[in-house]
């Protein structure tokens, strides 16, 4: 959307150039203005001037020798040497000898320049700024703007956001479609006595469009947007973040009927938890935003729009029916969600028409908008680093793994032990997954080391949405979290480091469905661990006693234990498989999907011949 705010730059800017003005001034042009000029020559130049007599008045001090020229009246001085005729010579040129050349200005004269005409030129700068800006600005504004708000301001525009831009999001476009509806016609809503709500909250994890939605409403409503982010209203001094709160809704009332929307409002939003010692400025502010959404009229046209990672923290008093109504959740895209995302952002590149988004979207489960569009942008730089006119399948599957494991490591040598004791370890997770059921099907196998620190990785894709988990499917991925560690145990005979990272996974999976999912026989259905921060990473902590907490540690290492020994039995029916795929991949380093279940599947039909 096109902006049209008029950025005032606060009066202090101009005051310190005026300031800076009055210093050059002070320094440079006073002395000028002071004294006259006196130019410098050499003393074989004043003997020249004396044998002509040329010299008209002459002052000699312990330093310096200042002289006239008896033609036009120019000063000079020059160094004083020592010369025992001088005295003798000037006299016979008919110089005349004088106490005093050089005329200080009068004291008078230089306090008037130095510091009564500054002030003056000062105060007469400041009253001007004060009509020109301030006045604009009406009684509300403060000094030096500090308690103006510093809102960016849009309005339509052709070429602005709209609802076909945000992709992924059908149901949070639903729900805001509404409000673009009211703000078309509010008079149908009026008729019938309808009230939009005041205030809509946005919620959801980074990078799923909070804002971009917001922009959407806006562009297709064609009214002002007012973007504003909730740490712009905290200040140092108590009270500036409240007054910038009543000069933004000040600002939306004059423009209305339009948009107001305040990214992270969690940041003046939080519960007020009345200890002494809290922020108080905070508090005032989210006193006035709460003052101000109560304050406006049924139907005036001004919408709120906020967005947070963090609904939990936010004030009851900011969320209840009559300030922030609705709530809108903003998820992470499905797999159809995704698609459309990726083919959205695929509008600005130029790719091949075999590309298949399908696959892509599928590869990405569990990718917010913003990493989508990451991994285009990623694809086409690749496409740019290969000399390559379009962005091919290949791009975009290697910009998936850039963004999930990082980029090829060019200086990661691993010696031979080591190369050979990985290939094992990915081959059994990916041995370990194809042998379960219910267990989403190998993508691709690596040993190429990543700057995230992975020596390599096996990608499972999923062929569509899983909304649900059952007790069997979370087991498999626990059994497959311990693939790798089982296989260096059969193949190698020890165990290394590289398993540090699955068995966090598999332990944070089975202490879920002990303490949380109520998966296991003795808790039954009570929930022994809470999750906080959902949207940004879901810390949790266990809610029990000292007791119940041991004995979800023993329950934990139990499920953790019996799939381990489940991955071990896999792959010591399947040895050879093992054997041969890590050997394919310790020569290859990288296994696609289909060349991992071609040689699963031979190896296994020459067994079936051989009983």
């Amino acid at each position: 959307m096109k902006k049209f705010e008029d950025r005032k730059k606060p009066l202090i800017f101009y005051y310190g150039i005026m300031l800076m003005i009055l210093v050059i001034f002070n320094i440079f042009a006073l002395p000028y203005l002071s004294q006259q000029q006196i130019e410098e020559t050499d003393y074989g130049t004043f003997m020249k001037m004396t044998e002509n007599c040329q010299i008209g008045k002459v002052q000699i001090s312990d330093s310096q020798i200042i002289f006239t020229d008896k033609g036009d009246g120019t000063i000079y001085t020059t160094g004083l040497l020592n010369d025992d005729g001088l005295t003798q010579r000037l006299y016979a040129s008919g110089a005349e000898f004088s106490g005093e050349i050089v005329k200080e200005t009068s004291p008078f004269l230089v306090l008037l320049l130095s510091w009564f005409l500054p002030i003056i030129i000062f105060i007469a700068f400041g009253q001007f700024l004060s009509k020109k800006i301030m006045g604009k600005n009406g009684p509300n504004s403060m000094m030096f703007n500090m308690g103006k708000s510093n809102a960016k301001v849009y309005v339509k525009s052709s070429d602005g956001i709209k609802f076909a831009d945000v992709a992924g999001e059908d149901e949070a476009k639903e729900a805001l479609s509404e409000i673009v509806d009211y703000l078309h016609g509010p008079e149908t809503y009026e008729e019938i006595g309808a009230s939009m709500p005041k205030g809509i909250l946005l919620v959801g994890p980074p990078g799923t469009g909070k804002t971009m939605l917001a922009k959407a409403v806006a562009g297709e409503a064609n009214v002002p947007f007012f973007s504003i982010s909730g740490s712009e209203f905290v200040e140092m001094f108590v009270g500036m973040g409240a007054s910038k709160v009543r000069d933004l809704f000040r600002q939306a009332k004059e423009k209305a009927p339009c948009i107001v929307f305040i990214d992270e409002i969690d940041t003046i939003g939080k519960k007020r938890e009345g200890s002494i010692g809290g922020n108080d400025e905070r508090e005032q502010t989210l006193n006035q935003l709460l003052t101000e959404m109560d304050g406006f009229e049924g139907n005036n046209g001004v919408i709120i729009l906020a967005a947070t990672n963090r609904p939990e923290s936010l004030d009851p008093a900011l969320t209840r029916p009559g300030r922030f109504d609705r709530r809108v959740p903003v998820e992470l895209p499905d797999l159809k969600g995704r698609e459309e995302i990726l083919k959205v952002h695929s509008k600005k590149i130029k790719l091949e028409k075999s590309v298949d988004f399908s696959l892509i979207a599928r590869m990405a489960s569990g990718a917010s908008g913003a990493e989508l569009a990451n991994i285009v942008n990623e694809a086409a730089l690749r496409a740019v680093r290969d000399k390559r006119s379009v962005v091919t399948q290949s791009d975009l599957e290697e910009s998936i793994e850039v963004v999930i494991a990082g980029y090829q490591k060019k200086n990661a040598i691993l010696t031979d032990k080591e190369k050979m004791i990985v290939a094992y370890h990915e081959i059994g997770h990916a041995l370990v997954a194809a042998k379960q059921s219910h267990s989403a099907p190998v993508q691709k196998i690596t040993i190429v080391p990543r700057t995230s620190g992975a020596l390599g990785y096996t990608m499972q894709v999923d062929e569509g949405n899983h909304y649900l988990l059952s007790k069997e499917e979370l087991e498999n991925k626990i059994a497959t979290f311990t693939g790798g560690r089982a296989a260096e145990e059969i193949a190698v005979g020890s165990i290394t480091t590289g398993a540090s990272n699955d068995i966090e996974q598999a332990t944070r999976i089975a202490r879920a469905m002990i303490a949380m999912y109520g998966m296991s026989d003795d808790f039954d259905m009570v929930a022994m661990q809470t999750v906080t921060n959902q949207y940004l990473g879901g810390d949790a902590s266990l809610s029990c006693s000292a007791e119940t907490q041991t004995e979800i540690d023993r329950q934990v290492v139990a499920l953790v234990k019996k799939q381990h020994e489940k991955a071990l039995n896999i792959l010591k029916e399947n040895r050879r498989a093992l054997d041969k795929l890590a050997k394919y991949l310790y020569d290859n380093e990288t296994i696609t999907g289909e060349q991992f279940m071609s040689i699963l599947d031979s190896v296994e039909e020459n067994e079936d011949r051989q009983n």
